[in-house]
């Protein structure tokens, strides 16, 4: 049979030989060199086949669908005959089908349940550059099948990719290039205007495109909502032999097909597309590319356990595979809406989904497979510990596997679904309670966006599937009962949908917080519905999407949760706890108990206090903000002040019990609390048992001995002594009471002298001293002529040492 030549062609014999001695190889070929579809058809004579099948992997439904229907004409046959396809939710083979295309989901599910893969002799990664996580799961376990599998070929196809680098992995493969085809591409820069709109711009962009250059256009934008918008914006200022087609994953297949049909004869197309095709596509009569510069991207919040849709930039490499779409059959040009300079700060690549990606169902594939731990196979990029750790913690919530990261009874229940585990978990679960039906319809709805409408109201969207006639929902529901039946019982019940769905989100159960529409899930995030919203006055959601920041999130698709769901549903995950607080209105410690499922407080009302223990801290750390104003006795205070000297002067075998001191540990009073719960009940008896374990009876003789707490005067007379004082200790004495003594007070062995704050007979001081001897000698001359003028009641001897100490005044008559 005679194809038409394609530059692929050269690259074949050397393939063919690459394969017919060894069993792995790398084809590194450009855009329009043809690999998607000859390189299959040619290793259809391959001797080493025998009568074992092609698998072709594609990343996308509509690239396979696509490359099959275009081997199969190249073949002058139907699809489904020698060249058939397995998509989600269609497929068309034969027993007579040796080349069969299939998205890299569909090959995980064909290795985990034939890791022989009994009947295939070669799987052909296609577009391999994309690197998605099936891709790369895909390509590890093909690697450790071949331990049963010596003889299967293994071929990695992509355009742009580290040939050497892939080789490696396997064992040093042959690495064949291939020049491509592509017709010269002249490329223009729009300068961005930030204050309009994206879809302005673009529409804008494409309607000047379309008048100065032939062809039809293919316009790449982030996603659905902005293709909607500037279609919107086209429908009007078109020429009348122009027609817009949009192409996204949402789409059904005939909706798809149709955007990638040539335009008829005499009429010119406008194909809106998401990233969709970039690859593995090629749209005849594309002579335009419009690009937008960004594409819409999953990121996995690994501390949330959420993924978001993010608007990124487009790489370097995507931008040059959305150029040369431009290029594929004719010459070209390409638009694009950002300046040139702009092109060196793009990345390299896309970062490679295994790195960015929610990997619990990768963790599950894994499992099933019989490894707990990815270093066990061959990956070009291992997973990132984070999401890594996440996922497990997830299946170990969903019972799906054991410490030790095995597969428990549950877990091989939900391997055997081609779906999320969350999603897998809420088939088994509803099949268990006796409606599989709603969980596999709500899973359909989930993992195919569109069916049922876009309300955020799941229950709505189930309603109007449920109603929807259109093949797309056919198909959809079809896929549904085979979901059901894996799931392991026939439906009897008709349960809610927010019932179903907390099966599969644990973690998104929402509760109202605040304003109405504002909700705090499970895991602490926080998230809002539009107010007007019926869901929004519910007082409990099962969020299952999510996009926006942990503070801000906004809820695409939840449904309503009875509160009796959540206490039946999740019975051993909700606490019940006691809670104390320290009330600052009235001054006492007081006790809540709360009921909590996770982030979410169910109940929350008073209690009795019973931890007394932690009581007694709350209310001493509460006291000890304000040590001053506790009910201190004189004699505890001069204790205080006599050992947080001792501390400053000698060092720290005696303890600071200055306020500040206390006040930054709270410990020491506590014990002594316990019981008590009013900052009124504390008495100087509690303060006084908390010194006693501070300052134990052998320290306070030493205190005793060193810093005696009051002075004997000459006179009699018992004065305490101030070590408060801010010039250290001090004694407040009347100067009479100090006749007769020729040496100064001390106190430490006689180490320290006191500073003597001199007083007269009416208490006012007179004099403050260190050297009493010297003061006799000195300045009491002056202050006894003062003194004698002002109290002549009382003796003034001129020689005070040869005095007697008196604290009385001379006998009336004397």
């Amino acid at each position: 049979m005679s194809w038409p030549a394609l530059p692929i062609d050269a690259a074949l014999p050397t393939l063919a030989k690459a394969l017919a001695s060894g069993t792995a190889a790398v084809l590194v070929a450009q855009p329009g060199a043809g690999k998607t579809t000859r390189v299959p058809l040619a290793l259809l004579a391959a001797p080493w086949r025998g009568d074992g099948r092609i698998i072709v992997l594609e990343p996308r439904r509509l690239a396979a669908r696509a490359a099959a229907r275009q081997m199969a004409n190249l073949l002058g046959e139907e699809v489904g005959q020698t060249v058939g396809y397995r998509v989600r939710l269609e497929s068309r083979t034969s027993a007579k089908t040796r080349i069969e295309v299939v998205t890299e989901g569909v090959f995980t599910r064909m290795l985990l349940d034939d890791p022989e893969l009994t009947g295939v002799a070669a799987v052909l990664f296609d577009e391999f550059h994309e690197r998605s996580l099936d891709a790369d799961l895909g390509l590890a376990l093909t690697l450790d099948a071949r331990a049963l599998r010596p003889d299967l070929r293994i071929l990695i196809m992509s355009a742009t990719i580290d040939g050497a680098r892939v080789a490696a992995m396997l064992d040093d493969g042959p690495v064949i290039d291939s020049p491509g085809r592509t017709f010269p591409v002249e490329t223009f820069y729009a300068e961005p205007d930030p204050l309009v709109r994206l879809e302005d711009q673009v529409a804008n962009a494409t309607l000047k495109a379309m008048r100065e250059h032939e062809g039809s256009a293919l316009v790449f934008l982030p996603g659905q909502g902005e293709i909607t918008r500037v279609a919107e914006r086209l429908a009007t200022r078109l020429p009348p032999n122009t027609d817009l087609a949009p192409l996204y994953g949402q789409l059904t297949p005939a909706e798809q097909d149709r955007a990638i049909q040539p335009a008829p004869d005499g009429r010119r197309k406008i194909v809106l597309a998401t990233s969709i095709a970039e690859t593995s596509l090629t749209i005849e009569g594309v002579r335009i590319v419009v690009d937008s510069g960004f594409r819409r991207v999953p990121v996995f919040e690994a501390a949330t356990g959420l993924t978001t849709l993010a608007t990124r930039r487009v790489s370097r490499a995507g931008a040059d595979q959305r150029r040369g779409r431009a290029g594929r059959t004719s010459p070209g040009v390409c638009i694009r809406l950002w300046n040139e300079g702009q092109t060196a700060a793009l990345d390299a690549f896309e970062t490679p989904e295994i790195l960015a990606a929610d990997l619990a169902g990768f963790a599950l594939d894994l499992a099933a497979w019989g490894i707990s731990a990815p270093k066990a196979l061959h990956f070009l990029d291992p997973p990132p510990a984070p999401a890594w750790a996440e996922a497990k913690a997830l299946l170990t919530r969903l019972d799906a596997i054991d410490p030790f990261g095995r597969l428990t009874a549950s877990g091989k229940a939900l391997a055997r679904l081609p779906l999320h585990p969350r999603l897998a978990h809420m088939v088994v679960a509803g099949a268990d309670d006796g409606d599989a039906r709603t969980a596999s319809d709500l899973a359909v709805l989930i993992g195919e966006r569109g069916l049922g409408g876009d309300d955020p109201d799941l229950s709505r969207r189930l309603e109007r599937f449920r109603a929807d006639r259109s093949p797309r929902a056919n198909d959809a529901r079809s896929l549904a009962q085979r979901w059901a039946k894996l799931g392991g019982q026939s439906s009897t019940e008709n349960l809610p949908a927010g019932h179903h769905l907390a099966r599969a989100f644990p973690d998104r159960v929402a509760q109202a917080a605040g304003p109405r529409g504002r909700f705090r899930l499970a895991n602490g995030r926080q998230a809002q519905l539009d107010e007007t919203h019926p869901l929004a006055s519910a007082p409990f959601l099962v969020v299952a999407d999510i996009t926006g920041s942990a503070t801000a999130g906004r809820i695409r698709s939840a449904a309503a949760l009875d509160a009796a769901d959540i206490e039946t549903l999740f019975a051993a995950h909700i606490k019940s706890e006691t809670t104390l607080s320290f009330d600052p209105q009235t001054n006492s410690v007081r006790a809540r108990r709360q009921r909590k499922l996770d982030a979410l407080r169910l109940a929350d009302d008073t209690a009795q206090v019973t931890d007394f223990e932690a009581a007694a801290m709350l209310l001493a750390e509460a006291a000890l903000k304000r040590p001053d104003t506790l009910p201190w006795s004189k004699e505890q205070k001069a204790l205080r002040a006599r050992s947080t000297y001792l501390h400053q002067t000698l060092g720290d075998e005696w303890p600071d019990l200055s306020d500040i001191s206390l006040s930054a540990n709270p410990a020491w009073l506590a014990p002594h609390l316990i019981g008590e719960t009013r900052l009124s009940s504390i008495t100087p008896d509690h303060l006084g048992q908390a010194l006693d374990t501070l300052l134990p009876w052998s320290k306070r003789q030493e205190i005793d001995r060193l810093l005696p707490s009051h002075f004997h005067a000459p006179s009699g007379s018992h004065l305490p002594i101030d070590y408060a004082a801010e010039n250290g200790p001090a004694l407040e004495i009347r100067v009479q009471e100090l006749f007769g003594l020729d040496r100064h007070p001390t106190i430490a062995n006689g180490k320290i002298p006191l500073l003597l704050v001199l007083l007269s007979p009416a208490h006012r001081p007179i004099q403050t001293t260190r050297d009493l001897p010297g003061f006799w000698r000195g300045s009491w001359r002056d202050v006894q002529k003062d003194l004698k003028g002002r109290y002549p009641r009382h003796p003034w001897p001129d020689d005070p040492i040869a005095a007697p100490a008196t604290n009385r005044a001379k006998p009336r008559g004397t």
